[in-house]
């Protein structure tokens, strides 16, 4: 009974941490550090799928990609901002981006 209980009780708590991590990164946003307020941000977000930047919607990569954009600027950005867009287009325009792996 205890041992029933104990995997019961473990598969719940594995099933809310995956739940607690979508919501966190439910808008692409890994982390976010004001280091003035009102000024300036450190962020980590997901890169935008490159075979979305030239629609109208772009999509983010999956929470599980490793393809993390390191951002550091005005507070009011956001992962799919037309900022964005234009900046990870012009860096998958390089063919040494396309190869370069972390």
């Amino acid at each position: 009974m205890n041992i029933r209980t104990s995997v019961l009780a473990g598969m719940f708590f594995l099933s809310s941490l995956g739940a607690v991590n979508s919501a966190i990164a439910e808008d692409g946003v890994i982390s976010k550090q004001e280091s003035t307020p009102g000024s300036y941000c450190h962020e980590k977000f997901q890169a935008i799928v490159p075979s979305t930047l030239n629609s109208d919607q772009p999509e983010l990569k999956d929470s599980t990609s490793a393809d993390v954009i390191d951002y550091y600027g005005p507070c009011n950005e956001t992962p799919l901002g037309q900022d964005q867009v234009q900046q990870q287009k012009s860096q998958n325009q390089h063919p040494w981006a396309r190869d370069y792996n972390d």
